[in-house]
């Protein structure tokens, strides 16, 4: 009997996954818990106002150095993207 296995990538960082955007001037940093997928939401710190934020992932894209996470950012009712470390 052959058993097949079909794997799905879905990216959940095993550590913090720090970024920087560039449109805020700020550091951002995704905890570990987060399943970092379009559709989900998130909790992300933003260094510049030394607060967690819940955000919606719209889009990730590897962009080969790094990664860009555009997520729309419930507070703040506004669209920011992070480019993340890889």
């Amino acid at each position: 009997m052959r058993y097949y296995f079909l794997s799905l990538i879905i990216f959940v960082p095993l550590f913090a996954w720090d970024g920087y955007d560039y449109d805020k001037d700020s550091y951002v940093e995704i905890g570990k818990d987060n399943l970092v997928r379009s559709g989900k939401d998130i909790e992300y710190y933003d260094y510049n106002d030394s607060q967690y934020k819940d955000a919606e992932v719209q889009s990730i894209q590897d962009n080969g150095s790094s990664v860009e996470v555009e997520v729309y950012d419930y507070e703040n009712n506004e669209y920011r993207t992070f480019e993340m470390d890889k």
